[in-house]
């Protein structure tokens, strides 16, 4: 592997450990008043005040849990529905009834995701379930669509045929013939829901929504720390880098995952 790959790996490896080690990490209160609003660092305070004079520092370290935390449960979620709906759809042999039920999910996809948030942020406010909803609900139509689509082309080869005709199971056939060749398309489809969860839940703390302050969150810093940002750019600029280092580098990590997977079955010619 060479040193850029590593690098690539390596820094969103740092920003997840940061984001969810990082409240035991912190040495001071990301709550209470410091200094005066938006002080340049200092020895005290590497990335000095926000515009409430709380330490920038300790809010980074603490801002970053919750955010994950919604971004893989939406994620997890989000796979297991969209996977168990999609491999239904690409190998049953209903395919009106397949057909009525991804016309039905791709209903969602017309509904923005952040007119779900705002709607299901009114009706649980102060949490984070609202975001992890709405993340699940606008990702599930994309998931559906490629899941259904490379199980079909999966279950149409050769040898996924030559497994029904010799009269083996639709489980055996999934788990032989269809799965290992999906798992590559399953990963690298996972991560861009990742993203897109980790984009929602940071646009959810621009808006305030999620948990409310003054608990720290990336996208609410953003958000609360731009008008000073001449003054101390470090408050926002940090959080809204790790944002992009994160989403970057998830993908970076899954595709590195599906690659062995992808070549292992390309080598072989067929799952079994």
């Amino acid at each position: 592997m060479t040193g850029r790959r590593l690098t690539m790996l390596f820094a969103p490896v740092c920003v997840l450990a940061v984001a969810v080690a990082g409240p035991w990490l912190a040495a001071g209160s990301a709550t209470a008043p410091v200094a005066g609003p938006f002080e340049p660092w200092s020895g005290a305070y590497p990335l000095g005040t926000d515009v409430l004079g709380r330490d920038v520092l300790a809010r980074v370290l603490h801002g970053g849990r919750g955010l994950i935390l919604q971004a893989t449960v939406a994620t997890v979620l989000g796979s297991v529905a969209g996977l168990g709906a999609g491999i239904w759809a690409g190998v049953t042999h209903r395919r009106r009834a397949a057909g009525i039920t991804v016309r039905v999910i791709d209903a969602l996809a017309a509904l923005p995701g952040i007119l779900l948030l705002l709607v299901l942020a009114a009706g649980a406010p102060g949490g984070g379930v609202a975001v992890v909803a709405a993340s699940v609900l606008v990702s599930i139509p994309f998931s559906v669509r490629v899941i259904r689509e490379r199980c079909a082309a999966l279950a149409a080869t050769d040898y996924a045929r030559a497994a029904l005709a010799r009269g083996d199971t639709t489980v055996v056939i999934l788990r032989h013939d269809i799965l290992p060749g999906l798992l590559p398309v399953a990963l690298a489809e996972a991560g861009i829901r990742f993203v897109a969860a980790t984009q929602l839940a940071a646009t959810a703390g621009f808006l305030g929504l999620g948990a409310s302050a003054p608990a720290a969150n990336w996208g609410r810093m953003v958000q609360e720390n731009s008008a000073g940002i001449t003054a101390n750019p470090l408050p926002v600029l940090v959080p809204a880098t790790l944002l992009v280092v994160l989403a970057v580098g998830v993908t970076v990590i899954l595709d590195r995952l599906a690659g062995p997977v992808l070549g292992e079955n390309e080598r072989a010619g067929a799952p079994r």
